[in-house]
C-alpha cells in the first residue's frame, strides 16, 4: 500500500535539491530524498534518447510514496518508469524542462524564463525553493554581527556554468565593483559562497574582503539564513536564478552583479528582466539604493493548485 508521502529525486545538486523539499514542504508532505545515480552509459544519453526502464538507476530503491517530485536530467526517466510501472497510484511533478514530452508527467513546475506551455504545465516567477522567512528569522543571530553599527550587505557568490566562466578577470572586476560600492566606513559586507563556487574564488574573495569584511570560507547554510537575515541589502552573482530567487523571500532589495556571458543567455535575460520589472532586483551598477517589495512566495502560491489537481487525480 503506497503512502501519502513523497520521494524527492534528484542528482544531489543544492539548487535542485532545495527545489523540491521546497515543493514537499509547501504540500504538507513527508518525504525521503533519492538521489538519482544512472549507470555510466546512461549519463552520455540524453533522456529522449533512453529507454523508459528503472534498470537505468545504479542504485534501485523501493517506491512506497504517492507523490514522486523530481529535479534535473538524471531523473527524469526514472520517474517516468515508475509512472509507467504504477500508472496512477502515484502522482508525478518534474520541476524544470524535462527535454522529453510533457504528457509523462501528472504537473510540470517551470519558471516563466523556460517559456513551457502546456495543460499540466504550472509556471512560477523564478526557481522555487526551500527557504522561509521564519527559518531565515531563527537563524539572524548565527554570525554574531547582528549588532553591527555599519549597514550589512550579503555577498552571495555562485560559480561557474555553461553560461558563466568565472574567470579570473571577471572575477576580479566583480569583487572590486562590490568592494568599491559599498565602502568600509559604511557598510560591511557578509561573503557567503555557495555549493558551486571553486576553492580559488573563494580564497579570492577572503584576499580582497577579509581585512574590512567578513568572509565565511566554506558553504554554511546557517551562515546563509543569518546572512539574508540581518542584512540591509543583498547583492548575488548572476549565474544563479536558484539563489537570486531565495533572495526574494526576505523582501529587502537585492543587487545582481551582472558577469559576460560566455553564451546566449536569453533565459536569464528574461528573469532578470522579470524580476526587475516586479521591482525586487536592480543590476548592480555605481550606487545604492534601498526599496522594498513584497516578499516573493511562488512555492506558497502554487501548493494550493497542485493540491486541487492531486484531488482532482484521486492521490488525495
Amino acid at each position: 500500500m503506497l503512502e501519502l508521502k513523497a520521494i524527492l529525486l534528484t542528482q544531489g545538486m543544492h539548487g535542485m535539491v532545495s527545489q523540491v523539499e521546497g515543493l514537499a514542504k509547501a504540500l504538507g508532505l513527508s518525504y525521503k530524498h533519492q538521489t538519482i545515480n544512472l549507470k555510466p552509459f546512461w549519463n552520455l544519453i540524453p533522456p529522449k534518447f533512453s529507454p523508459i526502464s528503472e534498470n537505468l538507476i545504479k542504485d534501485k530503491f523501493v517506491c512506497d510514496s504517492k507523490i514522486i517530485i523530481s529535479c534535473g536530467r538524471k531523473s527524469v526517466i526514472p520517474s517516468i518508469a515508475l509512472k509507467k510501472r504504477l500508472g496512477k497510484e502515484i502522482f508525478t511533478i518534474h520541476i524544470q524542462n524535462p527535454k522529453v514530452s510533457l504528457n509523462h508527467f501528472d504537473l510540470i513546475i517551470s519558471p516563466e524564463h523556460d517559456n513551457m506551455k502546456g495543460d499540466n504545465v504550472i509556471s512560477t516567477t523564478g526557481a522555487i525553493h526551500y527557504l522561509t522567512k521564519k527559518e531565515i528569522k531563527e537563524n539572524s543571530n548565527y554570525l554574531g554581527l547582528e549588532k553591527e553599527k555599519k549597514k550589512l550587505v550579503a555577498f552571495i557568490i555562485g560559480g561557474p556554468n555553461k553560461y558563466y566562466a568565472y574567470s579570473e578577470k571577471i572575477i576580479h572586476q566583480t569583487f572590486n565593483k562590490v568592494k568599491t560600492l559599498f565602502t568600509p566606513d559604511k557598510y560591511r559586507i557578509i561573503v557567503i559562497p555557495s555549493y558551486r563556487t571553486p576553492a580559488k574564488v573563494i580564497k579570492k574573495a577572503y584576499d580582497t574582503f577579509n581585512f574590512n569584511h567578513h568572509v565565511v570560507k566554506e558553504v554554511d547554510k546557517r551562515a546563509y539564513l543569518s546572512a539574508l537575515s540581518i542584512s540591509d541589502h543583498i547583492v548575488v552573482t548572476c549565474d544563479s536564478t536558484s539563489m537570486i530567487s531565495e533572495a526574494a523571500v526576505t523582501g529587502k532589495p537585492v543587487y545582481i552583479a551582472m558577469m559576460k556571458s560566455i553564451k546566449n543567455n536569453y533565459r536569464f535575460q528574461k528573469f532578470y528582466n522579470k524580476l526587475n520589472e516586479l521591482g525586487i532586483t536592480k543590476e548592480l551598477k555605481d550606487n545604492v539604493e534601498t526599496w522594498g517589495y513584497e516578499n516573493l512566495n511562488e512555492v506558497g502560491r502554487i501548493a494550493p493548485l497542485i493540491k486541487s489537481k492531486m484531488k482532482s487525480n484521486g492521490i488525495i
